[in-house]
């Protein structure tokens, strides 16, 4: 039960405001439907519902948006990994959460003061220079501050909201029990694994709010990137920077968004587009690391044709083996081989329970044949990769987290790399990396070296492998090797059958009442209520409301099935 699991008291005040605005926002039956309301009400938390869907005048996904606005941090950053999952979602939704941001009003620097003081070890007018009262920008995790370290160096601090830890810990633990109730009692939203992706936000969070994190992901994004000159990464000043704050190198260059000031400085768009796609492509197909929001407010571009990142609170890690898949998967794409693209997405989403995989294997395979003869050039790298994931979402199958994150990387990669020149092709200037780094894979020290540890692994396990056959035996002979089954859905026939019960419970003492209630009519003398013995008529009434409330109970549990039929 929800109510009971609570962690504090202050967690069911935020579950009514919660509540409260889907209800404003027209979601007051699925509210209905999880049971939600009436949990709430026993425990003292009344729902109000005379403004039920006050807001509910547009589509669901503008409708969801706006909810997830009104709700603050936690809910925004969840509906911008949403945002990333186009194997879950459609071109509507997609669009819809693709709008939200996390721009908000900034905190006067008194309100910062107490925690600059505990984190820089004094004041910041006295850690620095200079120190500008005026935030440069402010976001829901945190807010940044130009300022001049004593050495004359231009920085930029970084700094954690005050409470915000907390804030979000108590909507993770809300959402993390609302997308348990509704994965088990909405099954229609079961392909969209609300309880994964509330994971998927939990960690990413996890991440953004420890603002030291970001700055070693920066500094090891900044050692792959060192063979490219012409990318930049902020240096980190480690002396200043926390868990809370981080200061780093403040870049001066023109904004990813501001793309006409590059003529008037004299920068080549074309060679930028060819740079920074070569400078992502190698941080997600040889490094592993990579950024995974590169959009155009995380982008600076410098003199020299030169390319800056920064922010580096989101990031993507891809493992070795993930890699080799991805190279597979692209060359598919780029080569158009349609049965390599169809092997990596079926190991890809797993689990195939209900999917006609003859199908899926013929639309994935008529999808990549469609370019088949095509011009290199005329390849759209970002919008095959959409394309593809379109026909998961479909068959209803999701791509693992990280897998999605990297194909919303590309496709925004791609979609800059187009803003900056009209000509510029993804697949043109992934196809020599991508053979690059396959040749690199058989060359005779790597092939060795893969050899030895896939010996090694084949050895441990041939040297364990007669321990676990005795201890299993062992196990066997004395009557302990259990059978795990996974009953869909027991729970809920459970709560079922204990509902049926209680009323049964009911509708006996009610008859025990009506009965009791008129032997007692039937004895002469006692107290009398309206001319009738006092104690068979408390105990008609009794039987009455009793009566009342089992009807009731009744009929709102036959409207919720006939609700959840439809």
């Amino acid at each position: 039960m929800l109510i009971e699991t609570l962690g504090a008291a202050r967690d069911m005040g935020r579950l009514n405001q919660i509540l409260g605005v889907f209800i404003r926002h027209g979601f007051g039956d699925s509210v209905r439907r999880l049971g939600l309301a009436d949990r709430l009400e026993r425990a003292g938390h009344a729902l109000k519902w005379d403004h039920a869907a006050d807001l509910a005048r547009h589509e669901p996904p503008v409708q969801v948006r706006l909810a997830i606005e009104e709700l603050g941090p936690t809910f925004v950053k969840f509906g911008q990994i949403l945002a990333g999952r186009a194997d879950l979602f459609g071109p509507d939704w997609i669009a819809e959460f693709e709008k939200l941001h996390s721009r908000v009003p900034a905190l006067p620097l008194d309100q910062l003061r107490p925690q600059l003081r505990e984190d820089l070890g004094g004041e910041p007018e006295d850690v620095f220079a200079r120190f500008d009262v005026e935030p440069l920008a402010a976001a829901s995790i945190a807010q940044v501050h130009r300022a001049q370290l004593k050495d004359g160096t231009e920085v930029v601090v970084k700094i954690r909201r005050p409470g915000i830890s907390e804030t979000i810990a108590a909507d993770l633990r809300l959402l993390g029990r609302l997308a348990a109730i509704a994965e088990a009692e909405l099954p229609a939203l079961k392909p969209y694994r609300p309880q994964q992706l509330v994971h998927e936000l939990a960690r990413s969070l996890q991440r953004e709010l420890d603002l030291a994190s970001e700055c070693r992901s920066a500094e090891r994004i900044a050692a792959h990137m060192a063979d490219l000159p012409w990318i930049v990464v902020p240096k980190v000043h480690w002396d200043f920077t926390k868990e809370r704050v981080n200061v780093q190198d403040f870049v001066a260059g023109i904004p990813g968004h501001e793309l006409a000031r590059l003529d008037a400085e004299g920068l080549d768009r074309r060679q930028l587009a060819q740079r920074g796609a070569r400078a992502v492509l190698k941080q997600i197909v040889q490094d592993g690391l990579f950024h995974a929001d590169p959009h155009p407010g995380n982008v600076f571009y410098l003199p020299g044709n030169r390319i800056a990142f920064i922010d580096f609170g989101m990031v993507g890690r891809l493992s070795v083996r993930r890699r080799e898949e991805l190279l597979q998967l692209l060359l598919g794409l780029v080569e158009r081989n349609p049965q390599t693209v169809a092997d990596v997405l079926l190991d890809w989403t797993g689990d195939d329970h209900g999917v006609n995989l003859s199908t899926l294997e013929t639309e994935i395979e008529t999808f990549v044949d469609q370019y088949h003869g095509a011009p290199l050039a005329e390849l759209n790298l970002g919008q095959m990769l959409g394309d593809v994931t379109a026909i998961l979402r479909e068959h209803h199958l999701g791509l693992p987290s990280d897998l999605a994150l990297l194909i919303k990387a590309f496709i925004t990669l791609e979609g800059m790399g187009r803003g900056l020149d009209p000509s510029f092709h993804m697949t043109t200037e992934a196809l020599p990396l991508l053979r690059q780094v396959v040749r690199g894979r058989y060359r005779p020290k790597v092939v060795a070296l893969r050899a030895w540890q896939t010996l090694r692994r084949t050895l441990a396990v041939a040297e364990q492998l007669p321990h676990d056959v005795s201890r299993l035996l062992r196990n066997a002979r004395r009557g302990r090797v259990h059978v795990g089954i996974d009953v869909a859905h027991l729970k809920r026939v459970g709560d079922q059958i204990d509902r049926a019960a209680n009323r049964l419970t009911m509708a006996l003492v009610i008859a025990a009442l009506i009965i009791g209630s008129s032997i007692v009519m039937t004895v002469q003398g006692g107290p009398t209520l309206f001319g009738l013995p006092a104690f068979g008529f408390i105990g008609f009434a009794s039987a009455f409301v009793g009566g009342l409330w089992l009807v009731r109970a009744i009929w709102r549990s036959s409207k919720g099935r006939d609700v959840g039929d439809e």
